[in-house]
């Protein structure tokens, strides 16, 4: 499947941006759609529209430890494993757009204030980057997960 392409299609038929995300990988982490919707439903708009950590870091975030987190507390080496992908993962998107906080992805864009969603039109699409970060940031979770599936396998 394509993720990213996926994830955007979400985007535009009304998934938040996490939503967008987390739900593209149903088919890596075994979650419906419904219940991934559910999960990753108070991240959109940087939490809840608090302008924080972009939705679209947090919903591949989710994937990422639905796909390759650890569940034991005491697995120290999972752990710190584990904080090195997301540390990568954010790497990987802040070096490609500059920074993971939705306000600052945000800055110069009109955006109302508020715990209300904007509504869904042509204009809320054509002036805010969401759409293409949905993509990228699947595209970047599927390479992360690929580079770390050649590296179990023995591949450089």
């Amino acid at each position: 499947m394509d993720h990213a392409e996926e994830a955007k299609r979400l985007f535009m038929a009304g998934y938040n941006c996490s939503q967008a995300v987390f739900c593209a990988f149903c088919d890596e982490t075994g979650l419906d759609l419904d219940t991934a919707a559910r999960l990753s439903s108070s991240f959109g708009g940087g939490m809840g529209r608090l302008r924080e950590v972009c939705g679209t870091v947090s919903g591949a975030l989710m994937a990422l430890g639905a796909i390759q987190g650890y569940a034991d507390p005491r697995d120290r080496n999972a752990k710190t494993a584990h904080y090195h992908l997301v540390q990568e993962y954010a790497r990987l998107f802040r070096e490609q757009n500059g920074s993971i906080i939705c306000r600052d992805l945000l800055k110069g864009v009109q955006v109302t204030e508020g715990g209300v969603p904007e509504e869904r039109t042509p204009e809320f699409y054509a002036r805010r980057p969401c759409l293409r970060l949905a993509g990228e940031a699947a595209a970047i979770l599927d390479r992360l997960l690929e580079d770390q599936n050649k590296e179990k396998n023995g591949h450089p």
